[in-house]
């Protein structure tokens, strides 16, 4: 059963507990004026970079640095927000001065809480994301603007030096490996060059127009042994024709010591021709493993010649690469919107404060005096009665009022003696369903 039906019986309600309403507003009033006086004002800063593209079209002169410049910035973020470098912000700019009780965690802690960075996406090509941010905003909440400002400009100076300083490293590290790369492959094809040298010279076949030289070689010797065979046959026709022959024998001897001298002769030219044949022969017949090994090692040096081609076009460019990073030509921060000094808090003021808070106590005076009313709902009305007993009372006794004269103030005893009426003769005219 509650107390409030109509305007009147709220009306009523504020006036029995006029005093508990007042009370509440004015310790709520107060409270909200000392919170009001004791709050600190923050100020915001902002500084806008901007993630500008190569100026050189990447067609004619392509970057060495690779990958979404979201992932960078997150690394560059990651690392302008470690322990050591906001402990650096924070000697650098006197943070927290006032807080001198804080521990370094505590200042640590509330300045990633006062420093907010984010970007926003570049405008898609296609369907595909290529992870490109265009604007980074760096915001920075303070309780003084002069900090503020100081704050987010050295954020921004450390995000454009790192993400500069990041891309520089990327870009050298490629053209160290790569130059890396080419030594070792020159090396190896200068060592494979030796190898083939020194096999060249231990088969002297291996060397260029050898085999066509012997093989022309055998042929000359051939018919130079055919040339003999022929004087062989011709000498030994004489000697059988001096054998038969009548003339003297001193002449016949004589003869056939020359010729037979003449057949010793050519017998020893042929073996003589015959063993540089077979040693020739057997060359050329060694041959087809030294150009087995030789066409091998042809294989590994074409190989290794055009991996080295390969890492040179790559190291050229590299260089161009890292000279683009180096004289700040490839994708670069820029800052579009330096940050101001703040004008005005970003915290609500305190007059709105102290304003809100009176309005809220007096409020909560109201709630309160309702759940007291709620306690004891005493019948106070004709019409309360007639709606919760549903009998009509036959007389009403209204409150009568005697002239406005100025009455004598009671003292203690009588002011007890008169409250006590009053609550007999509230409790007179209880509901009788409560009376049960």
């Amino acid at each position: 059963m509650g107390p409030i039906y109509s305007l009147e019986d709220a009306i009523d309600m504020v006036r029995r507990y006029a005093m508990t309403i007042f009370i509440v507003t004015v310790l709520g009033s107060v409270a909200s004026l000392f919170l009001a006086m004791s709050q600190i004002h923050q100020y915001q800063a902002f500084e806008v970079i901007q993630i500008e593209s190569p100026r050189i079209a990447e067609d004619l002169a392509a970057s060495s640095v690779q990958g979404s410049s979201a992932r960078r910035l997150q690394l560059v973020q990651q690392q302008i927000t470690t322990r050591g470098a906001m402990l650096d912000i924070i000697d650098k700019y006197d943070l927290f001065g006032p807080q001198s009780a804080l521990l370094d965690s505590e200042k640590v802690t509330l300045l990633r809480e006062a420093v907010a960075i984010t970007g926003v996406a570049a405008a898609r090509e296609g369907f595909a994301d290529d992870g490109t941010i265009s604007v980074l905003t760096i915001t920075v909440t303070l309780p003084s603007p002069e900090q503020a400002q100081a704050v987010a400009r050295e954020f921004s100076a450390r995000t454009i030096e790192l993400y500069a300083a990041r891309r520089i490293d990327e870009a050298e590290e490629t053209l160290a490996f790569l130059r890396d790369q080419e030594d070792k492959i020159a090396a190896q094809v200068r060592a494979l060059e030796v190898e083939i040298t020194d096999y060249r010279a231990g088969q002297e076949i291996a060397l260029p127009g050898t085999l066509d030289f012997r093989r022309s070689h055998i042929a000359t010797l051939s018919s130079a042994i055919l040339d003999i065979d022929r004087e062989k046959i011709g000498v030994q026709r004489q000697i059988d024709q001096l054998d038969g022959s009548t003339a003297r024998q001193s002449t016949v001897d004589r003869e056939l010591s020359a010729l037979q001298g003449q057949l010793d002769s050519l017998d020893a030219q042929r073996a003589l021709l015959t063993q540089q044949v077979s040693q020739l022969s057997a060359s050329i017949e060694t041959s087809p493993e030294v150009e087995r090994r030789l066409r091998a090692y042809e294989r590994d040096l074409d190989q290794l010649q055009e991996q080295f081609e390969l890492i040179s076009a790559r190291r050229a460019e590299a260089e161009v690469g890292y000279r683009l990073e180096i004289d700040r030509q490839s994708e670069r921060l820029v800052v579009i919107e330096p940050a101001a000094l703040p004008d005005y808090p970003v915290t609500p003021s305190r007059k709105r404060n102290a304003i809100l808070g009176m309005a809220a106590s007096f409020i909560a005076g109201l709630g309160l005096a309702f759940l007291l009313a709620l306690r004891r709902p005493v019948l106070r009305t004709a019409d309360q009665m007639e709606r919760e007993t549903g009998i009509t009372p036959v007389i009403a006794i209204p409150e009568v009022t005697v002239g406005r004269r100025r009455k004598p103030r009671p003292g203690f005893a009588q002011r007890v003696v008169q409250r006590l009426r009053a609550k007999t003769a509230s409790t007179a005219i209880d509901p009788p369903e409560r009376a049960s």
